[in-house]
């Protein structure tokens, strides 16, 4: 709702919620996840426990709210590169794009973190939570641009029949998901790259990989380099 069209009492709500967030991102950031209960957020604002709990009903409200605002800005900053890039190549736009990603995550490791730790919606469960809608958004902004490709070029896929017949079952359940936008064996390949780009920086943000690499901005250029080179496409150094 535009703010003009609130009523007072709304603009003052809609003004406390956003300042729980802000509030339990800043104890997120500078004393960690288990420092963001109810009463703690409630203690910074000056308020008691039972008032902050007429704005969300419950910690694991408060959680799904705060979650929705990280990926909602994750997702901004990857369309904010694609927009910049929309008249390069689709290989420059998805380079863009996937640094864009990694470059938000690093900056901003509790928040990102905190995305990946917080418990997923139950499988099944309708779409319907700002953190579902901005999950679904961030899927599709990379899911269009592998659409454009396989509309340009197709790119190379596994032998459906190959597959593993659960893995196919599962992937044909999907297909509706996307609209049917891709066949089962291209969802495939997004799937996989995505798993595997998306498993990297998890992993780097995580501090998994530090028993080995210090830096692992070469180890994703890398992946990035070897998945460009799957889907034909060009990959260019940063």
């Amino acid at each position: 709702m535009p703010p003009q069209t609130m009523s007072r009492r709304e603009r003052f709500r809609q003004a406390t919620l956003e300042e729980i967030r802000t509030t339990a991102r800043k104890l997120l950031i500078e004393e960690g996840s288990a420092a963001v209960t109810v009463n703690a957020v409630a203690r910074e604002m000056g308020m008691s426990g039972p008032a902050l709990y007429r704005y969300y009903p419950s910690h694991e409200a408060l959680v799904e709210a705060v979650t929705a605002d990280f990926y909602q800005e994750l997702v901004a900053t990857i369309e904010g590169a694609r927009d910049d890039n929309m008249d390069e190549s689709l290989s420059r736009r998805l380079l863009a794009m996937s640094r864009a990603m990694r470059g938000w995550a690093i900056a901003h490791r509790a928040e990102f973190g905190w995305m990946f730790a917080s418990p997923a919606p139950p499988s099944g469960s309708a779409p319907d939570s700002p953190r579902q809608r901005a999950e679904h958004e961030l899927e599709q902004s990379f899911l269009e641009q592998f659409v454009e490709l396989w509309e340009e070029r197709r790119f190379p896929v596994p032998d459906i029949d190959e597959l593993a017949p659960s893995l196919r079952e599962q992937l044909f359940d999907y297909a509706p998901k996307v609209g049917r936008r891709l066949p089962a064996e291209a969802i495939y390949v997004f799937l996989s790259i995505w798993i595997r780009l998306y498993g990297l920086l998890c992993m780097e943000v995580l501090n998994q990989l530090v028993f080995a690499f210090a830096d692992v901005e070469p180890v994703f250029e890398d992946c990035l380099r070897e998945v460009f080179g799957q889907l034909g496409l060009e990959y260019e150094p940063q």
